[in-house]
């Protein structure tokens, strides 16, 4: 849910009827800039807020990343290659989405999931291979191990969602497709194959 009233007609008070109208997890899917946004989508009612790595530099992603644990939010860390995978990475993210859309260029490429799951995956082993070396207690694997990683943008048709499952993708994040499609219920009913 975009709340930002300028640039996309959102709005808190949106937030907070649907959390009213719905169990669902909700997201708050701002450029979050400021502490003080966290703690409104505490407020307001999310469950998740969303810390796009291009934005922040490091100890701004690490402090909104503990902010938002802390507040009992989850934080999707949302990367757009290598550089920003690894940043996630080292701030422990346990919810990662790629963006298959370029910032710079806007081109959206579903190629940016593969190729970064394909990372995600190596470092999963790689950490889990240094933890048994060292004979680790399996409570102490960190969130690489079980990181979830959501793909976004670019999803329109059931196979882009099959193509993105196989990589790693375990969640999908889709807005434009949805209200483009016609009916968001049919949308919705094509891409979960139903």
């Amino acid at each position: 849910m975009l709340t930002d009233e300028k640039f996309f007609q959102g709005s808190l008070f949106y937030l907070r009827q649907i959390r009213a109208a719905v169990k669902l997890p909700l997201l708050r899917k701002d450029f979050i800039i400021d502490e003080r946004q966290i703690l409104e989508a505490v407020e307001w009612g999310a469950d998740a807020i969303l810390l796009i790595a291009a934005i922040l530099d490091d100890a701004r992603l690490r402090r909104f990343h503990s902010l938002a644990t802390e507040a009992g939010l989850a934080a999707m860390v949302e990367v757009h290659d290598e550089a920003e995978l690894d940043r996630a990475l080292a701030v422990n993210a346990g919810l990662i989405g790629v963006n298959n859309r370029d910032l710079k260029t806007f081109k959206v490429d579903l190629a940016t999931t593969d190729r970064l799951a394909s990372r995600l995956a190596e470092s999963r082993k790689s950490r889990a291979e240094s933890q048994t070396t060292s004979r680790a207690q399996p409570s102490t694997l960190d969130s690489r191990l079980s990181t979830l990683l959501v793909a976004e943008s670019g999803i329109h048709t059931r196979a882009d969602v099959e193509r993105l499952a196989k990589c790693g993708a375990r969640a999908i994040l889709v807005g434009e497709s949805l209200m483009k499609g016609g009916g968001i219920r049919a949308k919705v009913k094509e891409l979960f194959g139903g």
